[in-house]
């Protein structure tokens, strides 16, 4: 039986580790493989919130390998599959991960830049009409306050 291809995803919001929806306590679980940035824009969507791709901003989120299994299920969570909502949309991009994964950065260490093609899910442009921009493009950071946002 052939192995299934690695599959990445970029989670950037309430999937992110620590908030409500973390990725970490799906099944079966995801494993780690660093914190990243795409370019687009963070919008804040209330309780959670929506990426838009491209531009000059960089939105921040963290990489897993997941499987085929896990995949779907975040394919429902987003609801682009069985029945899509049109609140998502499915995308595949290139991801700059901060340290190569195997990479452990030390104090004295700079991250080095590696890419890698990460599924994501992607705001659809009408649900982000009239959003809030989250400027540091941090879902974490802003949620924790304007003091460090």
């Amino acid at each position: 039986m052939p192995l299934s291809p690695v599959r990445y995803v970029f989670v950037y919001g309430t999937l992110r580790r620590g908030e409500p929806r973390d990725i970490n306590r799906l099944n079966p679980a995801p494993r780690w493989v660093g914190l990243a940035s795409v370019p687009g824009t963070l919008l804040d969507l209330g309780a959670y919130p929506g990426l838009l791709l491209g531009g000059q901003g960089r939105v921040r989120g963290e990489v897993y390998e997941i499987s085929a299994e896990l995949e779907r299920q975040l394919d429902e969570i987003e609801e682009v599959w069985p029945q899509q909502s049109g609140e998502y949309a499915k995308r595949e991009v290139r991801v700059v991960l901060d340290c190569p994964p195997g990479h452990q950065a030390g104090p004295l260490d700079r991250p080095v830049p590696q890419e890698v093609s990460c599924l994501l899910y992607e705001i659809a442009p009408d649900r982000a009409r009239a959003k809030p921009v989250i400027a540091s493009g941090d879902w974490v950071r802003h949620r924790a306050g304007p003091s460090v946002d």
